[in-house]
């Protein structure tokens, strides 16, 4: 189906609201939920099922091809993407399962990283990490991957950040109102991490890889990257908060 087909059925919904057309926008569409779901898997794939969020992502796919409006010009597919990954993340958080003690873990681990820091006057290690925490170190990597769910509690929020650096001409909020300085020390704090952790932020937020994707080309394990996305993401929010940024990651 080229674009000027798909134009034509796009006009042909407007006009007719035809559940038949209807389906045949849903089926074109459809990869649009495989690709969000995927993406949204380094924050979810040790808690939800990979076709339960293709199922929420649905719902948001047929919200967007219902409001959306061909005379303001605005690409569907970018459109339809916010409202798949706003449908999921509504569908998430209404399950509650992101309990106090994760958030309050999640809390501890950044200071921890960030008094470590401060003292050995460099980025920790894996095993200081652990030793610091007084766990083994397989007991840490499980805690990573407990604590990287409480990333998604505020995604919409943080995603707005990751943008400034990817398009300078993004249209950000006006809450961000310090853009630049967050642009210019975000961007130097993503260049200071360990070369691995460097490589899933960058496959993740710049490349819009998913999950698998970046498994593969790492050759490590989807429960390893997500491990490693956790770890940088505590690095970056302890230093932004150190510099008095909002980075609610």
């Amino acid at each position: 189906m080229d674009k000027k087909d798909i134009n034509i059925i796009w006009r042909q919904y407007n006009d007719t609201r035809d559940s038949n057309i209807k389906q045949l926008l849903i089926e074109k569409y459809v990869y649009l939920v495989k690709l969000v779901a995927g993406r949204l898997g380094i924050y979810l794939n040790q808690y939800v099922d990979l076709d339960d969020l293709i199922g929420y992502g649905v719902l948001g796919l047929i919200d967007a091809i219902d409001k959306f409006d061909l005379a303001k010009n605005v690409k569907f597919e970018t459109y339809a993407s916010l409202r798949i990954r706003g449908s999921i993340l509504d569908a998430i958080r209404k399950l509650d399962w992101v309990p106090r003690t994760l958030r309050k873990k999640q809390k501890e681990l950044d200071k921890a990283y960030t008094e470590l820091e401060f003292e050995l006057g460099r980025q920790p290690e894996e095993g200081e990490m652990a030793n610091y925490l007084g766990v083994e170190i397989s007991e840490y990597n499980h805690l990573l991957t407990e604590v990287n769910i409480s990333a998604l509690v505020s995604i919409d929020e943080y995603t707005y950040q990751f943008e400034l650096i990817k398009d300078p001409n993004a249209e950000i909020p006006d809450a961000y109102i310090e853009e630049k300085e967050i642009k210019d020390t975000l961007a130097n704090l993503i260049e200071e991490l360990p070369d691995r952790e460097k490589q899933v932020i960058f496959l993740y937020y710049f490349e819009e890889l998913t999950l698998k994707e970046i498994s593969s080309i790492l050759e490590v394990s989807e429960s390893r990257i997500s491990q490693l996305h956790t770890k940088a993401v505590s690095r970056l929010r302890a230093k932004m908060q150190k510099f008095n940024m909002i980075f609610p990651l």
